[in-house]
């Protein structure tokens, strides 16, 4: 804990607003022998050098630094002792607003001081109850295992062994290559992007086997994985017995495989030859098997997607017509469900692929025919990635090929030809067009957990959670963090994430072998690898009052706690992600970071005034803001000249899943008028950082809300916000129309008790 503070004042970035001065005297005469050093420096970013001189002559243990927000210069300020920020420029001088909406005076107001001391007082007790993390490193094993060896596999496991790792790649398949096999010249994959280029796959395979840093294992797939971050230990089932391997971090790249051909059966697909999906006919067209002289490449899919909803619609009505509906007999068509209406969405997922692709496909089948064959793109959605827009270009002047927009409403056999009927089309005119052969779209669907799974040796199971919700791909689909999935050390790449073209694989390989080798690095120095990255930190548990009431283990979304054989959290700290989550879920409290735990929050809480006079002084509210999306946005909000009632104490959690209910309890107890959870939002179009913080959070608001009736306090004066990090200008308005709200309503029962 730290016994001796220096505090300083920004008086360049606070003085406009306060009477910095009268502050630190405050400062001084409240805290004493604790904050020996109390200083007013003109500029906090030119007083480093006599901060360190403080430190060292002073014994200072612990750094105060009251000016701008952390996230603004917070890197500037780098010395051997803690160090904290109170955010005194975005969330107090900027962003106060006098009650009364009247202008704010030259003089620093009353209220704006009152605000300032209690962010001061909040920050030196949060040092006070800060210590140093111990290290929590351990020996990494740089080497990289890659699962799947198709064209993104391949790529990853070229770019690990570059970086100099050892590298181990595991592929179900008796060869290497993949879908990229089937596809000898694929889009444009380089400059100047507008032209087909062949994919070379074959070099890539050269080039991996003849590495003596790569060992691949063919006819091959995962066994078991257990251990953490930098020390796993991974389990190959191969044609001559397992094998067992030590591997620091993980790239999968599993790949796709076609949606099922029953989704596309109004269109034709499986029911007539003459209708085939992409990655068919690019099989077809590889062994010369396409004679087809005039080909229509359908990129509209409204057809099936009306089909199957109606079908749908008509299982659900006759189910709740019925009754629980009998199952079916073995081998029996269930027909279509609703889950069928999320699965044709792999179509519109697969949309930018597929635009390329036919793109691709009809200027190949040209070129082989000298431009005998006649082809015809007819699109609902051309959707064509980045700087592929050159290729499409390209392809608009291209012999032989013919574009249009076009509603494409029925597809039918007329005997020697097929018909597609195209209305609201570019040409002004509906049509029905004669063709050979029909292409349609391939429903790139990954991989998922039940049919590649990585094996895991954890709690919660051997594959990913929660498939479900990302329609299949790898949760690793985090706005921040495309490569993460929720076992960190194991990154996502290529189509098991989510559909991509092939230039965008090579991509995503790349990033992904980036972030396992950042993995590995960070495993080795007791680091956190991400999002809180470089963070030092991780769970203590003081095991003697556990009272294996399993809440950690079950709430903490990344499988960081196993159990021992006695049924008692076992952490695996190199799996840990720092949310806090699990002291969050603790009743008896007995988990704690260093620098982040129960008692130093109720204490910062406790140190806030909280008038006795409801009326004449105003309701105090406690702001429990999530540090990845609703803290920034106060500090984009300030910063911005947007203001808000200073009734309001901010007080920074690493998550909303960390938010344990004693806090509440504190603030309650202490005559706080109101608590705001404000945090990311969660659900269908969830941006929490970790997963499920906020969607925890507001499961345990209602065991809060039980409790505040029980006593005899209105449940309304604890509620829950979203806001995304670009929702600054939204936050103001949240915050006035709850302390408005809290206003109505009147004081705590408790305040002055």
């Amino acid at each position: 804990m730290a016994g001796k503070i220096g505090v300083y004042f920004d008086l360049e970035n606070i003085g406009g607003g306060l009477d910095v001065e009268a502050l630190a005297a405050q400062t001084r005469d409240k805290w004493g022998d604790l904050t020996p050093v109390v200083r007013v420096v003109p500029l906090l970013a030119k007083a480093v050098e006599s901060i360190a001189a403080d430190i060292e002559s002073e014994g200072l243990d612990g750094v105060l630094l009251c000016g701008a927000s952390p996230r603004v210069d917070g890197d500037l300020y780098r010395f051997p002792v803690q160090v904290e920020h109170v955010n005194l420029r975005e969330q107090c001088v900027q962003a106060y607003k006098n009650p009364d909406n009247s202008p704010v005076g030259t003089e620093a107001p009353e209220l704006l001081t009152i605000m300032a001391r209690d962010y001061v007082n909040m920050g030196v007790v949060k040092l006070q109850k800060s210590e140093v993390p111990d290290s929590a490193a351990i020996t990494s094993v740089p080497r990289i295992l890659v699962i799947g060896g198709g064209w993104t596999g391949l790529t990853a496991a070229m770019e690990a062994a570059a970086t100099g790792y050892e590298v181990v790649l595991v592929e179900k398949a008796a060869q290497l290559g993949g879908a990229a096999n089937n596809i000898p010249v694929g889009s444009p994959l380089a400059s100047p992007w507008t032209d087909k280029q062949p994919t070379n796959v074959g070099d890539k395979i050269k080039a991996v086997t003849a590495d003596a840093r790569i060992t691949v294992y063919c006819n091959a797939v995962m066994q078991k994985l257990e251990g953490q971050p930098g020390e796993f230990t991974a389990v190959i089932a191969g044609e001559g017995g397992p094998v067992t391997v030590q591997v620091g971090a993980v790239v999968l790249a599993t790949g796709w495989k076609p949606l099922e051909s029953k989704y596309l059966e109004s269109m034709g697909l499986g029911q007539n030859p003459k209708v085939v999906h992409a990655a068919e006919f690019g099989k077809l067209l590889l062994t010369g098997q396409v004679t087809a002289r005039r080909i229509a490449f359908v990129l509209d899919t409204t057809i099936a997607e009306e089909a199957i909803s109606k079908a749908a619609a008509e299982a659900e009505a006759t189910e709740a017509a019925d009754g629980e509906a009998a199952a079916p007999a073995e081998g029996e068509d269930k027909g279509f469900v609703k889950s069928d209406l999320e699965s044709i969405k792999h179509l519109r997922y697969s949309n930018a692929v597929n635009s390329v692709g036919m793109l691709r496909l009809a200027n190949t089948i040209c070129e082989k025919t000298n431009d005998a064959t006649q082809t015809f793109i007819l699109y609902k959605d051309m959707t064509v990635p980045g700087i592929l827009e050159r290729f499409y270009k390209q392809m608009q002047d291209r012999l032989g090929l013919m574009m249009t927009k076009a509603d494409v409403t029925e597809i039918r056999d007329a005997g020697s030809h097929m018909v597609v009927a195209c209305k609201n089309t570019l040409l002004g005119m509906d049509f029905d067009l004669d063709v050979d052969m029909v292409v349609l779209p391939t429903g790139l669907v990954p991989t998922t957990a039940k049919e590649v799974t990585v094996g895991f040796d954890y709690r919660q199971g051997p594959d990913f959670p929660d498939l479900e919700l990302f329609d299949g791909f790898a949760d690793s689909n985090y706005i921040c963090f495309p490569y993460e999935t929720r076992r960190t050390g194991v990154y996502a790449a290529g189509c098991v994430r989510q559909p991509q073209t092939m230039d965008a694989c090579e991509e995503d390989a790349r990033g992904a072998v980036l972030k396992a080798v950042q993995c590995i690095e960070a495993a080795g120095h007791g680091v956190a690898v991400h999002p809180r990255s470089g963070d030092t930190s991780y769970p203590v548990f003081n095991f003697v009052r556990c009272t294996q009431c399993k809440r950690c283990t079950e709430e903490c979304p990344f499988g960081a706690l196993d159990d021992d054989e006695k049924g008692t959290p076992k952490p695996n700290p190199a799996r840990c992600r720092r949310c806090g989550t699990c002291f969050g879920a603790c009743p008896e409290r007995v988990i704690s970071f260093a620098n982040y735990n129960i008692d130093q929050i109720g204490s910062m809480i406790r140190e806030v005034q909280v008038p006795k006079d409801f009326k004449k002084e105003g309701p105090r509210i406690l702001i429990l803001a999530c540090e990845n999306d609703a803290y920034p946005a106060l500090d984009m909000a300030g910063a911005r000249g947007k203001s808000w009632s200073p009734y309001c104490r901010v007080i920074p959690v690493r998550c909303l899943g960390s938010v344990n209910a004693i806090w509440v309890s504190d603030a309650m107890s202490k005559g706080f008028d109101g608590v705001m959870l404000l945090g990311c939002k969660y659900g269908d179009d969830y941006q929490c950082h970790f997963v499920k913080g906020s969607e925890i959070c507001n499961r345990r608001k209602e065991n809060i809300a039980e409790t505040l009736n029980r006593l005899g306090v209105q449940p309304e004066r604890v509620e829950q916000m979203e806001v995304a990090i670009d929702e600054y200008d939204k936050v103001p308005d949240l915050i006035d129309g709850f302390v408005a709200r809290i206003t109505a309503m009147g004081p705590n029962p408790f305040k002055g008790m």
